[in-house]
């Protein structure tokens, strides 16, 4: 198993819900009151069978008008299309803006090759329009344009591959455990989104529920050290990939 981050940078995120980039070397944060700063994360997997995307990111694009997450890829070693699977915890716009990229002013599809796993629900809600984290006209671009694999609950996408449904920072929420050939990674989507959130407690105003949510947190920590998945930091600010510790009272982790 192979693990890439493919860092897009940091942002500042205010009422709008519109993300500013943000450069702590140039900008000052004083000057973004009410905002929310974060950093953002998708991840490539490389597996015996796939290659996976965890998450999209924003979908901005570099100065060559190329994605940042197409460019990541490649510098990987990889190609976009040859992407075989996109596996995402929700659609928030932070993490579905790079299912899409804009040519001649129409968007079309990131990962057209691949299998997008999406559960049900979070599809639909997405769909409804009730909420302005989601932009209605990437899922309408992507819709009967690439294989969306619907899932509901809990299961085993294929071996070695389980999706759960964790319902705690969107109502249908969902993180993923992979293993292959003895390697093994958890991705937590915004439920374990920085390695600060396990090192300490706290209920995050911007989750579904917050608490379930802390909650979380705690049983994918102890599950990931017990197990010895390495975790995927979709919001980490130092350290995207790490190793968890409990030494039956605190969390540490561990930078890979």
């Amino acid at each position: 198993m192979e693990i890439f981050a493919l860092g897009e940078g940091s942002y500042s995120v205010d009422s709008s819900k519109k993300f500013i980039p943000f450069d702590p070397q140039v900008d000052n944060f004083r000057e973004r009151p009410g905002s929310l700063f974060i950093h953002v994360n998708p991840f490539l997997v490389k597996t015996s069978d796939d290659l996976i995307v965890f998450d999209a990111g924003l979908g901005y694009k570099d100065t060559r008008d190329e994605l940042f997450i197409h460019q990541h890829i490649r510098n990987a070693g990889f190609d976009p299309d040859e992407v075989t699977l996109v596996l995402m915890s929700h659609l928030h716009y932070d993490h579905s803006g790079g299912l899409v990229v804009e040519r001649n002013g129409k968007l079309e599809p990131s990962f057209p090759q691949a299998t997008h796993v999406i559960q049900k629900g979070e599809w639909e809600f997405a769909l409804s329009g009730k909420s302005s984290s989601y932009h209605l006209d990437i899922f309408e671009a992507l819709d009967n344009e690439v294989n969306i694999h619907f899932v509901e609950h809990s299961g085993e996408l294929k071996p070695g591959i389980r999706y759960e449904l964790s319902g705690g920072h969107t109502p249908n929420h969902q993180v993923f455990w992979l293993e292959d050939k003895g390697g093994k990674c958890f991705f937590g989507g915004d439920e374990l989104p920085e390695p600060e959130q396990l090192i300490r407690k706290f209920i995050a105003k911007y989750d579904y529920d917050g608490r379930k949510s802390m909650h979380l947190r705690e049983v994918y920590g102890k599950k990931a050290a017990e197990e010895g998945h390495t975790c995927l930091f979709y919001h980490a600010k130092s350290t995207p990939v790490g190793n968890v510790r409990y030494d039956g009272e605190a969390f540490s982790v561990l930078p890979v």
